[in-house]
């Protein structure tokens, strides 16, 4: 086999990491553009019924045991906080572009039965958790 070459079968299962070290679960899927045998994506699997794919712009590149993300997906279970560092509520659901799978907005969720959708430019930043861009003031003002 040619260098630098490998099966897609030899990533199914490897460990996906951040640049953080933080663990977002295995990899489940490779998907592969049928046009441009490109890399276009992988699903990765966080435990009992949550999968989610990831777009080729994620992913850094693969070891021998990893799968290494040049940047932190955002993924709904994680908390929300301002940013400030107070607690808003968790992440509950991901609002994508059915076509490009590109994210357009997020639910946060802010009680058991209260969650606002804001706009993916009021995302200040993603790791353990999602900073937004604004207060728990401003938060509580946007529509």
């Amino acid at each position: 086999m040619p260098e630098n070459t490998a099966t897609a079968d030899d990533f199914v299962g490897k460990k996906v990491i951040d640049r953080e070290g933080i663990s977002y679960g295995k990899v489940k899927h490779i998907h592969i553009n049928q046009k441009t045998l490109i890399v276009s994506g992988v699903t990765i699997h966080q435990g009992f019924n949550k999968d989610y794919f990831l777009g080729a712009d994620y992913i850094d590149k693969f070891t021998e045991e990893t799968l290494l993300l040049g940047r932190p997906p955002i993924r709904t279970g994680i908390p929300a906080v301002d940013i400030d560092g107070h607690k808003i509520g968790k992440v509950k659901r991901l609002h994508k572009n059915p076509d490009t799978h590109e994210l357009e907005s997020i639910e946060i969720g802010d009680g058991l039965l209260h969650s606002k959708i804001i706009s993916k430019s009021e995302i200040w930043g993603i790791g353990e958790k999602l900073i937004l861009k604004v207060t728990k003031e401003g938060y509580k003002k946007l529509e």
